[in-house]
Formats: C-alpha cells, sequence, structure tokens
C-alpha cells in the first residue's frame, strides 16, 4: 500500500506540472479593469505574435501547428497571435485561404492548452465592418465554446478617431461575436498604431470582458508611452499588449535591451499580458529567426536572431501569475 500511495502522490505533482496554462487559468474575464483568470486572479500571459498571415510574403509558412507546439512546449508561451493580414497585397480580402493559416494556429493553440489571439490584421479596418463582423462571426461559431480564444478585432488604426470611426466599428463587430459568444475576450486596437489607450479610456466602449490594445516597439517608444498607459489604467481601462518589439518602430535597428528591460518591468508591475512579433525570418531586426529557419522548430541558438534569443529568454522566465 505504501509504493502505490507513493507512486499516486507523485503523479499528482507529475499532473500539476504539467498543467497548460488554460488548465490553470481557463476562461479569461475582465474585473475592475483587469484581465483575470476563471479564479478571478490577474493573469499576465506572454508569447510571439505571428507575422502576417498574407500569401506570397513568404511567412505564411509558419502557420502550422509544429510552430506552435514549439514555441508551446519549448519557449513555454502561453500566447500565440495569429496576425490574419486583411487587405494589404494577399490578405484575406483576395485570398480566403488565409483563414485557413489563422484555424491552424488556432487549433494547434488548443490542442496545446495556450491562448491564441485570433487578429484582424489591418491598419484602415474601419472600412470593412461587415466583413469583419462575418468573419468573427464564423470564428465565434467555431472557436466560441474554447477558453483559448481572444478576439483582436482591429490591429493598429493610423489616422482614424476613435468616437467617431473606431468605436462605431467596433461596436458593430463585438456585437456580432457577442451574438454567438457572450464570454471571451475581445480586444479593440486603439489610435495611432494602437498607442493613444488614453484617448480610448476617455471615452470606452460598453460591454463586457472588453480591452484596449496597447502596441510599443522598445527601441522607439519609452516613457512618453507608458505614461499614456498609465492615464489609461488611471481611467479604468484594461489594457492588452497584443504586439510589441524590442527594436525600432520600423522593425529595424538593434536590439534595445535597456528599454525592453523597462517594459517588461512595466508589464509585470500591472500584470499585462504580451505577445512579440514577430514569428519571422524576414531579414529584418524583429524578426524571431534567421533567414532560412524551420518553419516547424525546434530552433537553436543558431535559428535566433537578438530578438529571438530575447523573447525565448522572456518567456522561460515568465510567470502567468500575478503578485
Amino acid at each position: 500500500m505504501k509504493k502505490i500511495a507513493i507512486f499516486l502522490v507523485a503523479s499528482g505533482l507529475a499532473s500539476i506540472a504539467a498543467a497548460t496554462p488554460v488548465q490553470v487559468h481557463g476562461a479569461l474575464k475582465v474585473e475592475d479593469a483587469r484581465v483575470v483568470d476563471q479564479h478571478g486572479k490577474p493573469v499576465a500571459l506572454a508569447g510571439p505574435s505571428f507575422f502576417w498571415s498574407n500569401s506570397g510574403w513568404r511567412q505564411e509558412r509558419f502557420y502550422n501547428a509544429g510552430a506552435v507546439k514549439t514555441f508551446a512546449t519549448e519557449w513555454n508561451a502561453s500566447l500565440v497571435r495569429a496576425a490574419m493580414g486583411v487587405d494589404e497585397g494577399g490578405g484575406f480580402l483576395q485570398d480566403a485561404s488565409n483563414k485557413a493559416r489563422v484555424e491552424a494556429v488556432v487549433d494547434a493553440a488548443i490542442a496545446n492548452g495556450v491562448y491564441v489571439i485570433i487578429d484582424w490584421h489591418s491598419h484602415h479596418a474601419e472600412r470593412y465592418p461587415e466583413q469583419a463582423a462575418a468573419f468573427f462571426s464564423e470564428m465565434a461559431r467555431k472557436y466560441g465554446h474554447a477558453p483559448n480564444v481572444i478576439y483582436e478585432i482591429y490591429n493598429e488604426p493610423v489616422d482614424v478617431a476613435w468616437s467617431s470611426g473606431i468605436k462605431p466599428y467596433a461596436e458593430k463587430v463585438i456585437a456580432a461575436i457577442r451574438a454567438i459568444d457572450p464570454d471571451n475576450l475581445i480586444v479593440i486596437g486603439t489610435p495611432k498604431w494602437s498607442q493613444d489607450v488614453d484617448v480610448a479610456a476617455r471615452d470606452p466602449l460598453r460591454g463586457r470582458n472588453l480591452a484596449y490594445a496597447l502596441h510599443f516597439y522598445a527601441a522607439t517608444h519609452k516613457q512618453p508611452l507608458r505614461d499614456k498607459a498609465d492615464a489609461a489604467i488611471k481611467l479604468g481601462a484594461p489594457l492588452f499588449v497584443t504586439e510589441w518589439g524590442s527594436v525600432s518602430a520600423d522593425g529595424g535597428g538593434v536590439v534595445d535591451r535597456e528599454e525592453s528591460q523597462r517594459w517588461q518591468d512595466y508589464l509585470r508591475k500591472h500584470c499585462l499580458s504580451q505577445a512579440q512579433w514577430a514569428v519571422s525570418d524576414k531579414k529584418e531586426a524583429a524578426s524571431l529567426f534567421q533567414p532560412g529557419a524551420s518553419s516547424t522548430g525546434p530552433w537553436t541558438d543558431a535559428d535566433l536572431t537578438a530578438s529571438g534569443k530575447l523573447l525565448r529568454e522572456i518567456l522561460r522566465n515568465w510567470s502567468t501569475t500575478c503578485r
């Protein structure tokens, strides 16, 4: 009997250690201006954002189950982001096969117990409200039952006013999702490349489980953007960093480790989730991989750029629970 008891205890400990992020945290929601888990505890997810899914851009090859599994099991990612290109060349509005790429990532995320952002990756989404509503209605019907799924209905508005442009668009798409999926988290892009979170916070959307996108690139966006984030948080806006980079905003330059660390400290302080740009081997500093790297992993140090090495380091030391 003693041997059996020891075995059961050891098995139980192994089971706890092997629990996936979704098993631990379950369905996400917003309470008291924070994203919390099924237990009402603040949660901070972290992982990579895939590059634009557009056909012919040569980064769509990373949209596969192997890549998601490697991030989940070897990099300790709790989140991945499927950035479905919409209106640029080869995007969803021209080539519907982009949807299948997103679904491959979502299915793999569910299989590996991590969260996944379904991102309508556009700078002009307000021009396509009907198409966005139809797409997210389909995603809600297919995946709304899964606690893994987060809807990001507008990536980065550029020169679009919040109250007269982004907000009406968001209300339409949110209504389409909520008609099918009443609960899963929805993230809304904010003006000026998802930086003016304070502007959105002054005229908030109404509804359950809504958060606002904050994007930054460490070598470009520094304390002034953190000040804007502070203002939004003080106004009661739940924030979610659906995209960030350790380099310059144009994807170039070099990794700014010092400013990246300041941002990591800020995210930890406020228990904010994050997805780093980008799962790509395009020859630019923001890419995680060197040109020609495997599309599925596993990846060695030689496969990684400085940005990739930094993200792997962050993820392997990241905890989804907050103090």
